[in-house]
Protein backbone atom coordinates (compact mmCIF):
# COMPACT_ATOMS: atom_id res chain seq x y z
CA UNK A 1 0.00 0.00 0.00
CA UNK A 2 2.72 2.58 0.81
CA UNK A 3 4.52 1.82 -2.48
CA UNK A 4 1.33 2.27 -4.51
CA UNK A 5 0.58 5.54 -2.72
CA UNK A 6 4.00 6.98 -3.51
CA UNK A 7 3.74 5.83 -7.11
CA UNK A 8 0.48 7.77 -7.48
CA UNK A 9 1.99 10.84 -5.82
CA UNK A 10 5.13 10.75 -8.00
CA UNK A 11 3.12 10.14 -11.19
CA UNK A 12 0.67 12.95 -10.39
CA UNK A 13 3.52 15.27 -9.48
CA UNK A 14 5.37 14.54 -12.72
CA UNK A 15 2.21 15.00 -14.80
CA UNK A 16 1.23 18.19 -12.96
CA UNK A 17 4.74 19.59 -13.28
CA UNK A 18 4.73 18.86 -17.00
CA UNK A 19 1.33 20.56 -17.40
CA UNK A 20 2.46 23.70 -15.53
CA UNK A 21 5.73 23.83 -17.45
CA UNK A 22 4.00 23.56 -20.84
CA UNK A 23 1.43 26.19 -19.71
CA UNK A 24 4.23 28.61 -18.87
CA UNK A 25 6.08 27.97 -22.11
CA UNK A 26 2.97 27.99 -24.30
CA UNK A 27 0.92 31.16 -24.91
CA UNK A 28 -2.15 29.15 -25.90
CA UNK A 29 -3.85 27.92 -22.70
CA UNK A 30 -6.04 25.55 -24.70
CA UNK A 31 -3.13 23.88 -26.45
CA UNK A 32 -3.70 20.14 -26.42
CA UNK A 33 0.07 19.57 -26.20
CA UNK A 34 -0.07 20.61 -22.55
CA UNK A 35 -2.28 17.61 -21.83
CA UNK A 36 -0.30 15.32 -24.10
CA UNK A 37 3.01 16.30 -22.49
CA UNK A 38 1.66 15.88 -18.97
CA UNK A 39 0.16 12.46 -19.80
CA UNK A 40 3.33 11.25 -21.55
CA UNK A 41 5.66 12.44 -18.78
CA UNK A 42 3.35 11.10 -16.05
CA UNK A 43 3.17 7.74 -17.82
CA UNK A 44 6.91 7.70 -18.28
CA UNK A 45 7.41 8.39 -14.58
CA UNK A 46 5.06 5.52 -13.71
CA UNK A 47 6.84 3.16 -16.12
CA UNK A 48 10.24 4.13 -14.70
CA UNK A 49 9.01 3.35 -11.18
CA UNK A 50 7.79 -0.07 -12.27
CA UNK A 51 11.07 -0.75 -14.06
CA UNK A 52 13.02 0.16 -10.92
CA UNK A 53 10.74 -2.05 -8.83
CA UNK A 54 11.13 -4.89 -11.35
CA UNK A 55 14.92 -4.48 -11.24
CA UNK A 56 14.91 -4.71 -7.43
CA UNK A 57 12.68 -7.78 -7.50
CA UNK A 58 14.82 -9.41 -10.17
CA UNK A 59 17.95 -8.74 -8.11
CA UNK A 60 16.32 -10.37 -5.06
CA UNK A 61 15.22 -13.36 -7.13
CA UNK A 62 18.71 -13.67 -8.59
CA UNK A 63 20.26 -13.49 -5.10
CA UNK A 64 17.80 -16.06 -3.78
CA UNK A 65 18.50 -18.32 -6.75
CA UNK A 66 22.22 -18.13 -6.07
CA UNK A 67 21.59 -18.96 -2.39
CA UNK A 68 19.47 -21.97 -3.38
CA UNK A 69 22.12 -23.06 -5.89
CA UNK A 70 24.85 -22.74 -3.24
CA UNK A 71 22.74 -24.65 -0.71
CA UNK A 72 22.00 -27.39 -3.27
CA UNK A 73 25.70 -27.70 -4.08
CA UNK A 74 26.57 -27.78 -0.38
CA UNK A 75 24.02 -30.48 0.41
CA UNK A 76 25.16 -32.57 -2.56
CA UNK A 77 28.70 -32.40 -1.15
CA UNK A 78 27.46 -33.29 2.34
CA UNK A 79 25.42 -36.19 0.97
CA UNK A 80 28.52 -37.65 -0.63
CA UNK A 81 30.77 -37.07 2.36
CA UNK A 82 31.42 -39.05 5.50
CA UNK A 83 29.28 -36.58 7.47
CA UNK A 84 25.71 -37.83 7.63
CA UNK A 85 23.43 -35.58 5.62
CA UNK A 86 20.42 -36.28 7.86
CA UNK A 87 22.27 -34.70 10.81
CA UNK A 88 22.93 -31.58 8.74
CA UNK A 89 19.28 -31.52 7.72
CA UNK A 90 18.25 -31.77 11.39
CA UNK A 91 20.54 -28.85 12.20
CA UNK A 92 19.08 -26.66 9.44
CA UNK A 93 15.47 -27.55 10.24
CA UNK A 94 16.03 -27.00 13.97
CA UNK A 95 17.65 -23.63 13.38
CA UNK A 96 14.83 -22.62 11.00
CA UNK A 97 12.23 -23.51 13.65
CA UNK A 98 14.09 -21.43 16.24
CA UNK A 99 14.15 -18.47 13.85
CA UNK A 100 10.40 -18.80 13.25
CA UNK A 101 9.17 -19.51 16.78
CA UNK A 102 11.92 -18.61 19.24
CA UNK A 103 12.09 -15.40 21.26
CA UNK A 104 14.94 -12.92 21.04
CA UNK A 105 17.07 -14.58 23.72
CA UNK A 106 16.52 -18.04 22.19
CA UNK A 107 17.48 -16.80 18.74
CA UNK A 108 20.56 -15.02 20.09
CA UNK A 109 21.65 -18.18 21.91
CA UNK A 110 21.04 -20.31 18.80
CA UNK A 111 23.15 -17.89 16.73
CA UNK A 112 25.97 -18.11 19.26
CA UNK A 113 25.89 -21.92 19.37
CA UNK A 114 25.76 -22.14 15.57
CA UNK A 115 28.72 -19.78 15.35
CA UNK A 116 30.66 -21.91 17.84
CA UNK A 117 29.88 -25.07 15.84
CA UNK A 118 30.88 -23.39 12.57
CA UNK A 119 34.17 -22.25 14.11
CA UNK A 120 34.94 -25.77 15.33
CA UNK A 121 34.13 -27.30 11.92
CA UNK A 122 36.33 -24.75 10.16
CA UNK A 123 39.11 -25.49 12.62
CA UNK A 124 38.88 -29.26 12.20
CA UNK A 125 38.83 -28.76 8.44
CA UNK A 126 42.16 -26.96 8.67
CA UNK A 127 43.62 -29.46 11.16
CA UNK A 128 43.24 -27.56 14.47
CA UNK A 129 40.37 -26.38 16.66
CA UNK A 130 40.59 -24.75 20.06
CA UNK A 131 38.49 -23.17 22.78
CA UNK A 132 39.10 -21.37 26.10
CA UNK A 133 39.33 -23.43 29.28
CA UNK A 134 38.48 -27.12 29.49
CA UNK A 135 36.00 -28.66 27.07
CA UNK A 136 34.66 -31.78 28.75
CA UNK A 137 32.03 -32.39 26.08
CA UNK A 138 34.71 -32.69 23.37
CA UNK A 139 36.59 -35.15 25.55
CA UNK A 140 33.59 -37.39 26.25
CA UNK A 141 32.15 -37.21 22.73
CA UNK A 142 35.45 -38.21 21.12
CA UNK A 143 35.81 -41.07 23.61
CA UNK A 144 32.39 -42.30 22.45
CA UNK A 145 33.78 -42.33 18.88
CA UNK A 146 37.19 -43.98 19.47
CA UNK A 147 37.50 -47.46 17.93
CA UNK A 148 40.99 -48.85 18.62
CA UNK A 149 43.32 -47.03 21.01
CA UNK A 150 43.38 -44.19 23.51
CA UNK A 151 46.75 -43.09 24.91
CA UNK A 152 46.71 -40.33 27.52
CA UNK A 153 48.83 -38.42 29.99
CA UNK A 154 47.57 -36.93 33.25
CA UNK A 155 49.51 -34.25 35.12
CA UNK A 156 48.86 -32.20 38.23
CA UNK A 157 46.82 -29.82 36.03
CA UNK A 158 43.87 -32.22 35.93
CA UNK A 159 44.07 -33.97 39.31
CA UNK A 160 40.85 -32.31 40.54
CA UNK A 161 39.10 -33.32 37.32
CA UNK A 162 39.02 -37.00 38.33
CA UNK A 163 36.79 -36.30 41.33
CA UNK A 164 34.32 -34.16 39.36
CA UNK A 165 31.10 -35.08 37.55
CA UNK A 166 32.64 -34.75 34.07
CA UNK A 167 35.58 -36.87 35.25
CA UNK A 168 33.22 -39.67 36.26
CA UNK A 169 31.38 -39.43 32.94
CA UNK A 170 34.72 -39.60 31.13
CA UNK A 171 35.67 -42.77 33.02
CA UNK A 172 32.27 -44.28 32.24
CA UNK A 173 32.78 -43.53 28.53
CA UNK A 174 36.22 -45.16 28.63
CA UNK A 175 34.95 -48.27 30.38
CA UNK A 176 32.17 -48.54 27.80
CA UNK A 177 34.72 -48.20 24.96
CA UNK A 178 36.81 -51.00 26.47
CA UNK A 179 33.94 -53.42 27.09
CA UNK A 180 31.81 -52.76 24.02
CA UNK A 181 34.37 -51.97 21.32
CA UNK A 182 37.56 -53.55 22.63
CA UNK A 183 39.43 -50.23 22.78
CA UNK A 184 42.86 -50.42 24.41
CA UNK A 185 43.38 -47.52 26.83
CA UNK A 186 46.68 -46.55 28.44
CA UNK A 187 47.22 -43.65 30.83
CA UNK A 188 50.43 -42.30 32.38
CA UNK A 189 50.11 -40.18 35.51
CA UNK A 190 53.12 -37.84 35.28
CA UNK A 191 54.69 -36.28 38.39
CA UNK A 192 57.84 -34.22 38.86
CA UNK A 193 59.36 -35.84 41.98
CA UNK A 194 59.03 -39.15 43.80
CA UNK A 195 57.42 -37.33 46.74
CA UNK A 196 54.36 -36.75 44.53
CA UNK A 197 53.74 -40.50 44.26
CA UNK A 198 51.34 -40.37 47.19
CA UNK A 199 48.85 -42.98 48.42
CA UNK A 200 46.09 -40.83 46.90
CA UNK A 201 47.76 -40.96 43.49
CA UNK A 202 48.26 -44.72 43.76
CA UNK A 203 44.58 -45.08 44.70
CA UNK A 204 43.58 -42.97 41.69
CA UNK A 205 45.74 -45.15 39.48
CA UNK A 206 44.14 -48.28 40.93
CA UNK A 207 40.68 -46.81 40.36
CA UNK A 208 41.48 -46.51 36.66
CA UNK A 209 42.86 -50.03 36.54
CA UNK A 210 39.61 -51.41 37.94
CA UNK A 211 37.89 -49.88 34.91
CA UNK A 212 40.20 -51.86 32.59
CA UNK A 213 42.54 -48.94 31.88
CA UNK A 214 46.27 -49.73 31.86
CA UNK A 215 47.34 -46.92 34.22
CA UNK A 216 50.91 -46.26 35.36
CA UNK A 217 53.00 -43.52 36.98
CA UNK A 218 56.11 -41.83 35.58
CA UNK A 219 58.42 -39.58 37.62
CA UNK A 220 60.02 -36.90 35.46
CA UNK A 221 63.02 -36.27 37.73
CA UNK A 222 64.09 -39.90 37.26
CA UNK A 223 64.19 -39.47 33.49
CA UNK A 224 67.29 -38.30 31.64
CA UNK A 225 65.29 -35.89 29.47
CA UNK A 226 62.93 -34.72 32.25
CA UNK A 227 60.48 -33.46 29.58
CA UNK A 228 57.79 -30.85 30.08
CA UNK A 229 54.45 -32.63 29.67
CA UNK A 230 50.99 -31.27 28.92
CA UNK A 231 47.79 -33.23 29.42
CA UNK A 232 47.04 -34.85 26.07
CA UNK A 233 44.98 -37.75 24.73
CA UNK A 234 45.65 -39.43 21.39
CA UNK A 235 42.56 -41.06 19.86
CA UNK A 236 43.14 -43.86 17.33
CA UNK A 237 46.45 -42.22 16.38
CA UNK A 238 44.47 -39.61 14.40
CA UNK A 239 43.28 -36.88 16.77
CA UNK A 240 44.93 -35.26 19.77
CA UNK A 241 43.00 -33.56 22.59
CA UNK A 242 45.35 -31.35 24.59
CA UNK A 243 44.85 -29.15 27.64
CA UNK A 244 47.26 -26.25 28.03
CA UNK A 245 47.87 -24.74 31.49
CA UNK A 246 48.07 -21.08 32.47
CA UNK A 247 50.74 -19.48 34.67
CA UNK A 248 49.05 -20.90 37.79
CA UNK A 249 49.08 -24.41 36.33
CA UNK A 250 45.31 -24.38 35.81
CA UNK A 251 43.57 -25.45 32.56
CA UNK A 252 43.70 -22.45 30.24
CA UNK A 253 42.66 -23.75 26.81
CA UNK A 254 41.81 -26.92 24.92
CA UNK A 255 43.27 -27.86 21.55
CA UNK A 256 42.10 -30.46 19.05
CA UNK A 257 44.74 -31.29 16.46
CA UNK A 258 44.63 -33.69 13.54
CA UNK A 259 47.95 -32.52 12.06
CA UNK A 260 50.18 -35.57 11.40
CA UNK A 261 53.33 -33.87 12.72
CA UNK A 262 51.66 -32.92 15.99
CA UNK A 263 50.21 -36.42 16.42
CA UNK A 264 53.62 -37.98 15.73
CA UNK A 265 55.31 -35.74 18.32
CA UNK A 266 52.76 -36.67 20.97
CA UNK A 267 52.97 -40.38 20.15
CA UNK A 268 56.75 -40.24 20.50
CA UNK A 269 56.47 -38.44 23.84
CA UNK A 270 53.88 -40.91 25.12
CA UNK A 271 56.03 -43.90 24.09
CA UNK A 272 58.95 -42.41 26.05
CA UNK A 273 56.80 -41.83 29.14
CA UNK A 274 55.24 -45.29 28.92
CA UNK A 275 58.62 -46.99 28.63
CA UNK A 276 59.90 -44.96 31.59
CA UNK A 277 56.85 -45.88 33.68
CA UNK A 278 57.53 -49.55 32.93
CA UNK A 279 61.19 -49.14 33.88
CA UNK A 280 60.39 -47.36 37.13
CA UNK A 281 57.82 -50.02 37.99
CA UNK A 282 55.69 -47.73 40.13
CA UNK A 283 52.55 -49.72 39.24
CA UNK A 284 51.64 -53.07 37.78
CA UNK A 285 49.75 -53.43 34.49
CA UNK A 286 45.96 -53.46 34.52
CA UNK A 287 44.16 -56.78 34.11
CA UNK A 288 42.96 -57.48 30.59
CA UNK A 289 39.25 -56.72 30.10
CA UNK A 290 37.64 -58.45 27.15
CA UNK A 291 35.12 -56.69 24.98
CA UNK A 292 31.47 -57.62 25.25
CA UNK A 293 30.13 -59.66 22.37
Amino acid sequence: MPKMFWRIVITAGAAGGAFLLTSILSEDDGNIWQWVASIVIGSAALIVQYLIDFGERFEKVDTRFNEILAATTLFSQVDGSVLRSDEVTRLVLGYTKVREQGGDIVQAFAEKELGRLAKMMEGLGSGNADCPGENHEWLIDITDCVKMTLDATSTSVDREFWTSGPGERYLDAQEKAIKRRGVEIRRVFVVLDEEEVTPDLRALCERHRRRGIDARIAVRSLMESNPRVNDFIIFDGELCHETKPDQENKPDSTLLSAEPDHIEDRETQFAELWAEAERQGTTTPAPRVTAET
